[in-house]
């Protein structure tokens, strides 16, 4: 049984492809490398570069491979981007997503993995977001991706095809052994853009927003170490491979930090100074998204292992500083 990896070269689907590795499973990675990097792929894994939007090319890997499962990660995903260039997000993370969806259900993969976002809710009343809340995405990328979430809905319902849709909140840290990490310099990753800031490879940061009403007045997140990510993909497959039915999982840890705190956490664990100049909020952006886990947790007896600003602030900036010296 193989295992199909789309955006594997990428920042998260690297990390996830070490981690199926690591458990002696049989990966293929295919990506287009426009934002991934082949050296961030492992060495056990076999990279094909190309677009998960190609369904000839995808339809050979399912046939040569007998590949059985999918995990799709290949996407853009910056929010005022999305704004910007709305249709590029929907060919990219929508229209794709649709080839290589009927491309895996034609090949007869059973099982699918998809890398969702807490996007996906918008600007919720609540700030503990449960699974529950009703989607209301904010800009096209979320747009985008709850539109995919449909479609793998419709489809495996009509086709048999069992899925995990794992909605992230904010992805952030590096690979404790730093095989890889966020490798874009111009990421906007705020722990990444503060790490840098730090380290003196930016002149400084921006806050985007400082009226919001939260305690501090700067937006509140949920940020998830990868590493903590890469096992809830993992026992989201194992469970599919269990027989499990498709469900819908919010990914955080259940408890916020402002742009504040991300900031004073960057300071204190560098030991380092720059300027973070405030700005006027960015089109797309909530005031404040918490995930409420507990689905995660119960269904794949999930516990994080990284649940520690500092310690997701020291890894990252840990790969920043090996970046640095490259």
């Amino acid at each position: 049984m193989t295992i199909l990896v789309t955006g594997g070269a990428g920042y998260i689907g690297s990390h996830v492809v070490y981690g199926l590795i690591e458990q002696g499973r049989r990966v293929i990675v295919l990506d287009n490398l426009s934002s991934g990097f082949p050296e961030a792929v492992a060495e056990q894994a076999r990279l094909t570069v190309g677009d998960v939007g190609d369904a000839d090319l995808v339809s050979r890997l399912i046939a040569e491979h007998g590949i059985d499962a999918i995990m799709h990660f290949a996407a853009s995903t910056v929010v005022p981007e999305s704004v910007a260039k709305p249709v590029a997000y929907y060919k990219n993370n929508t229209v794709n997503s649709l080839a290589l969806l009927d491309a895996a259900i034609a090949g007869g993969v059973r099982h699918f993995v998809f890398s969702s976002t807490a996007a996906v809710y918008g600007n919720p009343a609540t700030e503990l977001v449960s699974e529950d809340v009703a989607p209301r995405p904010m800009s096209p990328y979320g747009t985008s991706k709850l539109m995919t979430e449909m479609m793998l809905r419709d489809a495996a319902s009509a086709s048999g095809l069992s899925y995990v849709v794992l909605r992230y909140f904010n992805v952030a840290g590096a690979d404790p052994k730093l095989r890889t990490g966020q490798s874009t310099r111009a990421a906007t990753h705020l722990i990444k853009v503060a790490v840098q800031a730090a380290l003196g490879l930016r002149d400084g940061m921006e806050i985007y927003g400082t009226d919001y009403p939260t305690p501090d007045g700067t937006c509140v997140r949920d940020y998830i170490h990868v590493c903590d990510l890469v096992s809830a993909h993992i026992k989201a497959l194992d469970h599919l491979r269990g027989g499990g039915a498709s469900a819908t999982l919010n990914c955080g840890y259940g408890h916020g930090s402002s742009v504040h705190e991300i900031i004073a956490a960057v300071r204190r664990v560098s030991a380092g100074d720059f300027v973070a100049e405030p700005r006027p909020r960015r089109a797309g952006d909530p005031a404040a998204v918490v995930a409420d886990s507990t689905r995660l947790r119960q269904l794949l007896s999930w516990t994080p292992a990284y649940d520690d600003l500092d310690t997701i602030v020291a890894h990252a900036l840990a790969w920043e500083r090996k970046l640095k010296l490259q």
